[in-house]
């Protein structure tokens, strides 16, 4: 029997229309894609976050400032009570942008950067990176906060330190580190950007380090770790908290979902397959797609005797379910697959070796 809990979180894609057409990007975004919601539909689909309690949401893309609506929907988003992330390339954010967003309580604005210059528009475009410094220091004149998120890869790991310095100078509040996994143009560039499963005890021993300095909050997204000691002390540092719970099982239909551009209901913006779509919210509401029995079957009755390779013989399969799933799938081919990229998974491996 499956006990449905209601969803805490959800990252709306707002739009397909991107300015930039970054190399490691997992949705290939460039051109709006058609169907997009409409400004009255996307004020229903925030009606229905509010019937079903949402705790906050994250507005992605493409990029969300490509929306002329972006401050109308954050400003109902407010009315609603339901705190907003916006995560963004940073180019097209203005000095009347950031004085709107200054109204609007809570709002956090998450730019995206991949390392200090040279990497950043390398991977990006050029001037992407000053374009992002300056609109760090913009928003902080109106008071905006902001955050930064990194995809770890090949190119950018061994200049992790260079760009902590430009964040910590530019009174970035808080950094998310995360996982590039083979999807969109990351999957067309495998071979030179994406990380060995070996080189991630070096990223969190250094973002174990920098949150011990107390000069950001630190955030590892749900593709890094398990069972790591060093990801839980940062995440009760960054939370001030002396107690942070285990990993249980990937998110995704259980306790968030996703949005497409076009009111198609995901369990995982990640995971983009047509045959994962649970519903529209064109066609049902939201809780009626939640509340049904047969939506995200492939999470919700995912089970530790699903898992293959290592993750079926580990002392805490029952409970992680194999770390993310989209790491898995797109990694190894399939949900059950073994998570090469859990650390607790190495460091097992090298006891053997």
């Amino acid at each position: 029997m499956i006990v449905i809990t209601y969803p805490k979180t959800c990252v709306w894609e707002l739009t397909m229309a991107c300015n930039m057409r970054c190399k490691h990007c997992g949705s290939s975004c460039s051109e709006p894609l058609p169907g997009e919601l409409t400004t009255l539909e996307a004020f229903k689909f925030i009606d229905m976050c509010k019937d079903i309690g949402l705790k906050w949401i994250s507005l992605s893309g493409g990029e969300p400032f490509v929306r002329k609506d972006l401050i109308l929907l954050l400003r109902y988003l407010n009315r609603c009570g339901i705190p907003a992330n916006i995560i963004t390339n940073g180019w097209l954010i203005t000095e009347e942008t950031a004085r709107e967003l200054s109204y609007i309580h809570p709002v956090r604005v998450v730019i995206s950067v991949d390392g200090p210059k040279d990497v950043h528009d390398h991977i990006r475009k050029p001037e992407s990176f000053e374009r992002a410094m300056k609109n760090f220091e913009l928003l902080n004149k109106y008071n905006v906060l902001t955050g930064c998120t990194t995809t770890l890869m090949k190119n950018n790991i061994d200049r992790l330190e260079e760009l902590y310095k430009y964040l910590v100078d530019k009174h970035v509040k808080s950094w998310q580190f995360q996982l590039g996994v083979p999807m969109g143009n990351l999957a067309k560039n495998k071979n030179e950007m994406m990380l060995e499963p070996k080189d991630l005890n070096k990223v969190i021993d250094f973002f174990y380090e920098k949150s011990l300095d107390s000069k950001m909050d630190i955030y590892p997204a749900d593709c890094i770790g398990y069972y790591n000691d060093k990801i839980d002390k940062i995440l009760k540092k960054s939370y001030k908290v002396n107690y942070v719970p285990k990993w249980h099982t990937c998110n995704a239909g259980k306790y968030s979902f996703g949005l497409l551009h076009n009111g198609d209901v995901i369990g995982c913006t990640s995971i983009r397959d047509k045959k994962f779509i649970e519903g529209s919210i064109r066609k049902r509401t939201l809780r009626e797609i939640w509340e049904d029995p047969n939506s995200f079957s492939w999470n919700r009755n995912f089970s530790e005797k699903d898992l293959k390779g290592e993750c079926k013989n580990c002392k805490h399969a029952s409970e992680c379910l194999g770390g993310c799933s989209n790491t898995r799938l797109t990694t190894k081919g399939s949900f059950d697959s073994e998570n090469e990229y859990c650390t607790y998974n190495l460091s097992l491996k090298n006891k053997v070796h």
